[in-house]
């Protein structure tokens, strides 16, 4: 062993993984990787962009950005930086929680505390493969830590979606078993969040691409009802709620990204604001991801989801950010605005926000059971209707009674409901892919998700759009990834 090796202040996985200390602080760890959704994705971007810019609801008002325009374009490939960073931030959670899984179980600690520990990793694994699998289909499954650049899982190969479908699950029913509490205010795993993830995950199995049918939304629906039933979440009663750093981690947020002001910023408020027309604390105001007009059009009249400032867009707001209302002449994403950051009527803004961003929360879950509780029986049931009128219920709008649906009907209203309610929340790509439909905002009206123009860009979509390309980087590196997704250019 040589000296530098004996020096104790130079700690190896081997040598740190000794204390319970070390478990929660590996567990941190892996929390903290999990914003790459709000890192920067070149100049004047954040990567939740990506999830938005392909679905038809959302624009840019910046040109400065190219990466930012081929994803509204449809003209990205695997050089595109989001696409990168979209590959990179989930294996760097996984990365993470592959260290707690392995070296956890053997620090002396209490079993209790291990084992909600090792639920947390389990959890985090799969919530990243999750995405990697819908964002690029097949792609190398990694359940133990790589410690060395020789490490042959360095060059692992593509796992079938399947078998990558397998794992999740798997880490998710263990994650079950872990003794998670049902609710969690500190912002980690829950039981609630475990069960709401694998309902989405079987709901996804359902559709496109494994299309494993009435099976897998029959449980779906039994996943999400036992959330609902749980009665651990209920849906806030305004919409102010969302995005206010009181109500973080409680109520209808059932798992989110954590930011801490002056610790963890969350710099994604000036990427939503209006283009530099100065309504916030911010000297920098981007307007990289914003509503296009035909999709904040399309709630239906009344809808209070649209009321300025109250619902998930403003268009108007306060000169400076604290002095006279002003009118803006477009919406703006409100859903996830910061206050204090930006500013209010009186108050300047602080400029520095720690608001968490919501990723899983009851409104989600809700709209969920009443898909799969349809699709898995004849009809939709009451139960199902239920679900749906709740969230229709704090938007102000009516519901029709049971008998004035017919399964397809009620069907396409829970569409729609999910595209409105969950709108630039990353949700609405992964529905258009597994159902492989879209939504025409001007018609109202479901279309098949090959041959969709975007309103936007006029680009249409194609089937290899249907997933994203590898990126080149990591093919030249790896060659057990090639070949590259069908549609785009190869290395």
């Amino acid at each position: 062993m040589s000296e530098v090796d004996k020096d104790p202040s130079n700690l190896s996985p081997d040598s740190y993984y000794t204390l319970p200390g070390h478990a929660d602080a590996a567990i941190a760890a892996a929390y903290a990787q999990t914003r790459f959704i709000g890192a920067g994705a070149g100049i004047f971007a954040t990567n939740f962009t990506m999830l938005e810019m392909p679905t038809g609801t959302a624009r840019t008002e910046t040109g400065q950005n190219t990466d930012l325009n081929n994803l509204l374009g449809l003209s990205y490939n695997g050089e595109n930086v989001f696409v990168a960073n979209w590959w990179n931030g989930p294996y760097s959670v996984i990365a993470q929680a592959n260290l707690v899984l392995d070296k956890v179980p053997g620090i002396q600690m209490d079993n209790v505390k291990k084992n909600q520990v090792l639920g947390e990793a389990q959890f985090l694994r799969a919530w990243s493969y999750f995405y990697l699998v819908r964002l690029y289909g097949a792609v190398p499954l990694l359940t133990t830590s790589i410690l060395s650049a020789s490490d042959e899982k360095v060059y692992a190969n593509r796992t079938s979606i399947d078998s990558v479908y397998a794992q999740i699950v798997a880490d998710l029913q263990a994650a079950e078993g872990a003794g998670l509490p049902n609710t969690d205010a500190s912002g980690r795993a829950s039981l609630g969040a475990v069960k709401s993830l694998l309902a989405e995950v079987y709901l996804t199995m359902a559709g496109a691409p494994l299309n494993k049918g009435v099976e897998y939304y029959q449980l779906a629906a039994e996943k999400a009802n036992e959330v609902i039933s749980g009665n651990w979440y209920s849906l806030f009663p305004n919409y102010n709620a969302l995005h206010t750093e009181s109500t973080e981690n409680t109520g209808e947020h059932i798992f989110m990204i954590q930011y801490l002001s002056g610790v963890a910023n969350n710099d994604m408020q000036t990427h939503m604001l209006p283009n530099f027309k100065d309504v916030s604390a911010y000297d920098t105001e981007v307007g990289s991801t914003v509503p296009t007009n035909q999709f904040y059009n399309s709630f239906e009249p009344g809808d209070l989801r649209t009321v300025d400032r109250q619902g998930f867009f403003f268009t108007s707001y306060y000169d400076k950010g604290f002095e006279a209302l002003k009118p803006l002449g477009a919406p703006y994403i409100y859903k996830h605005f910061d206050i204090v950051a930006n500013g209010t009527l009186g108050t300047r803004g602080t400029t520095t926000s720690g608001l968490n961003r919501m990723n899983i929360r009851f409104a989600q879950v809700l709209l969920t059971y009443a898909e799969a509780a349809n699709e898995a029986g004849a009809a939709p049931t009451q139960a199902a209707l239920d679900a749906l009128k709740k969230i229709r219920d704090r938007a102000g709008l009516m519901t029709p009674v049971l008998g004035g649906f017919t399964k397809d009907s009620f069907r396409q209203a829970v569409w729609r409901e999910r595209w409105h309610e969950l709108c630039y929340e990353g949700i609405t790509w992964f529905d258009m892919v597994r159902l492989r439909k879209a939504y025409n905002d001007a018609t109202d009206t479901f279309v098949d998700f090959v041959g969709y123009k975007l309103p936007e860009s006029g680009a249409v979509l194609q089937e290899k759009h249907l997933l994203f390309p590898l990126p080149t980087v990591e093919m030249q590196n790896n060659p057990g990834l090639r070949p590259q997704n069908p549609g785009y250019p190869s290395i």
